[in-house]
C-alpha cells in the first residue's frame, strides 16, 4: 500500500514538471472568436456592439497570467495583421468603450514581450 501511495506521488510530481508553469493557456481561436464581433467597431468605429463587448470581457477574463496576456497580445497582433483596415485608434479605444480593462493594449504596434 505504501509503494502504491509513494507511485502516485511520483506520477503527479512527474505530471507537474511537464506542465510548464510559463505555458499560456489562451489560444489564438479563443482570442479571434472573442474578437471577431468588433472588427465592424475596429474598422468603421460608431459605437462596440454587445457581443463585442462581451467578447473583449472574455478576453479579459481568460487572459489572467503574464503568458497568456502575452498570448493574446501575439494572437490580437496577428488578426489585425490580417484585417490592414483596422484603425489604430479604435483598436486603442476598445477596452474603455467597453468599459472593461484589458491588462495589455490593443494595438498592432504592442511589443507583447513587454507585457507582464
Amino acid at each position: 500500500m505504501k509503494s502504491a501511495v509513494i507511485s502516485v506521488f511520483v506520477m503527479l510530481a512527474m505530471f507537474l514538471f511537464v506542465v510548464k508553469q510559463g505555458q499560456a493557456a489562451v489560444t489564438c481561436k479563443q482570442v479571434d472568436d472573442a474578437l471577431a464581433a468588433c472588427v465592424p467597431y475596429l474598422t468603421n468605429g460608431g459605437v462596440p456592439s454587445t457581443p463585442c463587448c462581451n467578447g473583449v470581457g472574455e478576453l479579459r477574463t481568460s487572459a489572467v497570467t503574464t503568458a497568456d496576456r502575452q498570448a493574446a497580445c501575439n494572437c490580437v497582433k496577428q488578426a489585425a495583421a490580417r484585417i490592414p483596415t483596422i484603425k489604430e485608434d479604435n483598436a486603442a479605444t476598445l477596452p474603455a468603450k467597453c468599459h472593461v480593462q484589458v491588462d495589455f493594449p490593443i494595438s498592432k504596434n504592442t511589443n507583447c514581450e513587454d507585457i507582464h
